[in-house]
């Protein structure tokens, strides 16, 4: 760690504006003038994105930052370890990123009903301001519950009316922070919603990937009667009204699962086709499996259907090999217009001197996704 950080201390001399992140000073300035075409907008045919007076080209390509090194969640270190979370971005950025999905918890924003977590709003103004002077750009995924010892018990008591008006309230705080920043690429209202079937349910929650992260989340314990897709659609209205109150610039979408297609046997509720409607784009969580590749790229297709934009906001070699991911990526060519993998705070430097099989498998799908983005074409 010393090493990186006396690389961080050169590079805030070479680079001014960081030092004032690092510093402590934060945040996009009140009263600036907004400019909508800094922002990155969907292109004119709908096939992609643009950015500038000059609508130039922009494919999103970076990493989520859903935690660090240790599995720890971003509002659980980022406020002593701010210079990590520095250094994180510049190695991003150093791998080609211009994206970086981050992952906000509901719980660390809302404690208590109605009075926000100051502290915590005060850090994100600060990432904001981190993500504009590294131009990696900010993919804002909230309502995170990953954790269900975080989860607030008042919020978990709410009937579904009143959890989702929560919701609208949890995104109307973070479009006040970030509405002027052309540091945010876009909201992504929810990581994995679904949709209840038949059942009704006790949980909010799905099961624990690993025995820890709940990154699976519902939205209603029950249908009443009514189409899993117009619930669903109904739920995507209503907080991108809210954002749209007080932001009218920045993209949305929603994480989906690649099961959310309309197709027999399992699915999320959260049809692309009917859902898509409300949003600027789609982004689709995509792990393929060894040996069923066409598999993956069909469901992809299936995305593509809905008329919008479609980005790969999750990927990784979790079911298949390096080559078979890297070919994926390959021959979503001219259907996806982006694609997000991982990074958890370790250089490919620091994993391969690691020794063990899950590091060396990391730092080899960095350096392979790494060599991708020229072979996609996205633009410098």
């Amino acid at each position: 760690m010393a090493t990186k950080r006396s690389i961080l201390w050169v590079v805030l001399v070479i680079f001014p504006p960081l030092a004032a992140i690092v510093c402590g000073q934060s945040g996009p300035k009140k009263g600036q003038q907004l400019d909508p075409m800094a922002f990155v907008r969907v292109r004119a045919d709908g096939q992609g994105f643009v950015r500038g007076e000059d609508n130039r080209p922009f494919v999103p390509w970076g990493f989520n930052y859903d935690h660090d090194s240790g599995g720890e969640l971003l509002e659980s270190y980022w406020h002593d370890q701010w210079d990590a979370i520095v250094e994180d971005f510049l190695e991003m950025k150093a791998m080609g990123a211009n994206v970086a999905r981050v992952h906000l918890q509901f719980g660390a924003f809302f404690p208590e009903p109605d009075r926000p977590n100051e502290a915590n709003v005060q850090q994100l103004r600060k990432l904001i301001r981190l993500a504009e002077e590294t131009d990696v750009l900010l993919d804002i995924t909230g309502l995170g519950c990953y954790l269900k010892e975080d989860v607030p018990e008042w919020y978990d008591a709410l009937d579904r009316n009143a959890r989702w008006a929560a919701q609208a309230r949890f995104w109307r705080l973070i479009a006040s922070v970030c509405a002027e920043s052309p540091g945010v690429f876009c909201y992504d209202l929810m990581n994995e919603p679904v949709v209840p079937g038949a059942r009704r349910r006790n949980d909010w929650l799905g099961p624990p990937f690993a025995g820890k992260y709940h990154f699976v989340q519902f939205i209603a314990l029950e249908t009443g009667g009514k189409p899993r897709a117009e619930i669903a659609r109904l739920w995507t209205q209503s907080l991108v009204r809210a954002i749209r109150e007080l932001d009218r610039h920045h993209l949305i979408t929603v994480g989906l699962v690649p099961w959310s297609l309309p197709r027999p046997g399992l699915t999320s509720g959260f049809d692309p086709a009917v859902v898509g409607r409300e949003l600027d784009f789609l982004a689709v969580h995509m792990y393929p499996r060894k040996g069923r590749l066409d598999e993956a790229v069909e469901t992809l297709k299936g995305f593509a259907e809905a008329k919008r934009p479609v980005i790969v906001e999750e990927l990784f070699p979790l079911r298949c090999g390096i080559d078979e991911a890297a070919e994926f990526v390959l021959r979503s060519r001219g259907i996806a217009s982006g694609w997000i993998s991982f990074y958890w705070g370790k250089t490919i430097e620091e994993l391969e001197r690691e020794k063990t099989l899950q590091a060396a498998v990391t730092a080899a799908w960095l350096k392979r996704f790494r060599e991708l983005r020229e072979q996609v074409g996205v633009p410098d």
